[in-house]
């Protein structure tokens, strides 16, 4: 049976605050990929607010996915984002044993922290069943903190480090199982943001982009959509993750233009058509 490409997306829905799968789906969605929402957590706002209303959904996580084995649902794509709990992460190691076939591209965003911190719900042994994912993943999409604590090496001084130990970083990442490594949202002086890119046989690059505003809650999500979207319809990585970098920075000069509060998100929504 003919079908369009299909991404099961395993990460909290927020309602307001674009980010998570609030983000990922309409993206997906607009690259003509049917977006298929597992929900780890389902939150009012995001917890970039000063209060925030949650709905934790660990234990109706494992009747949803065998609802889906039930039904022989196939996935071309599968993307993890934030995992609340060392229970969440034992789940979706068996869902990815369960719906992973050949051919299918699991792609794991490590949620796991910024600027040297993890966030106040990883606890070590958490940090420790994340690296398990790796083993499962083809893509693993880390900022430089998540890289850090996903190899268990020291963060580095002032958040910086050179080429040369990013270069020894994505190889480390994809020594511990996927072909593929990104290490996303580096800073580059006051003006530059990169990417090194890690493809295994293909060697590393830089991809640097103009920094645009500061920080903004939801960034990562639509970064990873785009890419997942892209090696899902058979780009290489490099493309991926170009096409995704430029697509984050038209939305970042419009958010400075709508003088949007960091925590609104990014403006997404003027620009759906132009994915493809």
């Amino acid at each position: 049976m003919k079908r369009q490409k299909r991404i099961a997306l395993i990460n909290d829905i927020t309602g307001f605050g674009r980010c998570s799968m609030t983000v990922e789906l309409p993206l997906i969605s607009a690259m003509k990929i049917q977006a298929c929402p597992l929900p780890t957590a389902i939150l009012s706002v995001h917890t970039g607010f000063e209060s925030h209303y949650i709905d934790d959904y660990t234990t109706r996580m494992r009747p949803y996915m065998e609802n889906w084995r039930e039904n022989g649902l196939e996935f071309d794509g599968i993307c993890t984002g934030f995992l609340g709990s060392v229970e969440q992460i034992g789940i979706v190691e068996d869902f990815l044993r369960e719906f992973k076939r050949e051919g299918t591209k699991v792609m794991v965003d490590p949620v796991m922290g910024d600027y040297g911190r993890l966030y106040a719900s990883y606890t070590p042994e958490m940090c420790m069943e994340m690296r398990r994912l790796l083993a499962h993943a083809d893509l693993v999409t880390p900022n430089l903190t998540e890289a850090c604590e996903l190899l268990g090496i020291p963060y580095p001084k002032d958040g910086v480090a050179s080429d040369e130990e990013l270069f020894r970083m994505v190889e480390e990442l994809s020594h511990r199982g996927p072909g593929q490594v990104v290490i996303t949202g580096l800073h580059e002086g006051e003006e530059t943001i990169k990417n090194v890119i890690y493809e295994r046989g293909k060697g590393t690059e830089i991809l640097r982009v103009k920094k645009i505003g500061g920080d903004r809650s939801g960034a990562g999500d639509a970064f990873s959509a785009i890419v997942a979207g892209n090696l899902v319809k058979g780009e290489n990585l490099s493309t991926a993750v170009q096409k995704a970098a430029i697509f984050i920075s038209k939305l970042m000069k419009y958010a400075v233009k709508l003088d949007l509060p960091w925590n609104y998100g990014l403006p997404f929504e003027e620009y759906l058509t132009q994915l493809d």
